[in-house]
């Protein structure tokens, strides 16, 4: 067989409305609204400058069936530009961009091979040269939910050195994703391709080699659920079939987490220097591009009890924010999405617990229940009923395993004796 090499990204949600930011400046909008775009124009560049032989797109081009203009025609131009270079392009539909979705008539470049949601497909991906390189298969969407396991439609064809699948779908069950086009890796290692480009998982992850079962992930975060690098795969294939992967991090903004400890600190300028120190690490670490960041407080100390205070952590939010500067005056700048509270009192629970009075009782009883999955699962499952009815909540709730249940009581118990103490000394 001829080598070749080619490109890989899935879920450019282009034109994504980066919902829930309605707080933050213009600057981080406008930039967040055009990274994705400047991922895949990145993106659109790698591929022309490691001279690739064609690219594929695994489902969820643009953010929503009813694709903005602005999207389809910027699209448009960034294929133009591999099609200057001789580079194919073959795609498929997902979930957020279905084929009954509303598009606008346009005049595709002639490289492009946009798979239909009637039938898998087949058709041929040659290199630049003129040589064929492999067979490519793709299905559309033909609605947003699909829940059929598309995978057994296809059906590997002779005449071809290298075949290669593209399918937008849900391998294994994958918690936190919709169940959407279903499957088994089982069933994708035993089709007999030679590689399942996939799209609608947004972590990137190489779930099987030989042959290679892969997500690129999405090509630009959206939320703080897609933190750390995203982009796309350059793989290489070579004349005897080895599969090279080389990822690609191509996003515009990184989303970030950062930890800060409360331990040890009793001076709120102390306090304030750790979390302007995690923001600069965090500068330090996008190399030069910007970074919206949340900061999880853990640990124990007196700066608790104060934390639990709303107004209070937006007070430290507000002030980290005019630490580190208003994002119109540098390009890298970090803005502070969110303090998260993950931390605890010093009061010893278990030593509580031996005490009498009421106090000891909440401690014993609730140790107790902390301590029992069944019990932690009964607890959230009645103080959270009016919240089930909250699709989203739901969900998130189903999903919670046996440690985060855990931890959500006991935090709940150190919140409610924190604030029965704070009564108490009132």
């Amino acid at each position: 067989m001829v080598p070749f090499v080619f490109v890989h990204a899935a879920d450019l949600h282009l034109d994504s409305p980066f919902k829930g930011l309605s707080r933050v400046p213009e600057t981080v909008r406008r930039r967040l609204k055009e990274a994705a775009f400047v991922s895949l124009q990145r993106i659109v560049d790698a591929a022309r400058r490691e001279r690739a032989d064609f690219v594929v797109l695994a489902g969820d081009l643009y953010d929503a069936a009813d694709r903005s203009l602005r999207a389809q025609l910027r699209l448009k131009r960034m294929l133009e530009d591999l099609a200057e270079d001789g580079i194919g392009v073959f795609a498929v539909h997902g979930n957020h961009d279905p084929e009954s979705g509303r598009k606008a008539m346009l005049d595709w470049p002639e490289n492009v091979h946009v798979f239909g949601s009637s039938a898998v497909g087949c058709v041929p991906a040659y290199r630049r040269d003129g040589q064929l390189a492999a067979y490519v298969y793709g299905i559309s969407y033909a609605h947003a939910a699909v829940t059929e396991n598309l995978a057994l439609r296809f059906v590997k064809r002779e005449g071809a050195p290298f075949h290669l699948a593209i399918l937008h779908g849900n391998v294994d069950g994958m918690p936190g994703h919709d169940p959407y086009a279903p499957c088994r890796l089982s069933e994708l290692t035993a089709a007999g391709f030679d590689y399942w480009a996939l799209g609608h998982v947004h972590d990137r992850r190489v779930l099987h080699e030989y042959p290679h079962v892969v997500y690129p992930g999405n090509i630009q975060g959206r939320s703080m659920r897609e933190t750390g690098p995203k982009g796309a795969y350059l793989v290489r294939v070579s004349e005897t079939g080895r599969v090279s992967l080389e990822f690609m991090d191509t996003a515009d903004v990184l989303w970030a987490e950062a930890a800060v400890p409360i331990d040890g600190a009793v001076r709120e300028q102390e306090f304030l220097d750790r979390l302007t120190d995690a923001a600069e690490r965090a500068r330090a670490e996008a190399s030069g591009r910007p970074v919206v960041l949340r900061l999880r407080l853990d640990g124990r100390g007196p700066l608790h009890e104060k934390l639990l205070d709303a107004a209070v952590a937006e007070e430290w939010l507000e002030e980290l924010k005019a630490c580190l500067g208003s994002p119109d005056s540098r390009d890298d700048w970090v803005w502070p999405e969110s303090l998260v509270i993950r931390t605890a009192g010093e009061t010893d629970l278990k030593r509580l617990a031996e005490e009498d009075g009421f106090l000891g009782e909440l401690a014993r009883q609730g140790l107790q229940a902390a301590a029992s999955p069944e019990m932690t699962r009964a607890l959230l499952d009645e103080a959270l009923a009016h919240m089930r009815k909250n699709p989203r909540i739901r969900q998130w709730l189903d999903n919670l395993d046996d440690h985060r249940r855990e931890e959500l009581v006991r935090r709940g118990l150190e919140t409610a004796v924190a604030l029965l103490r704070a009564d108490e000394d009132a």
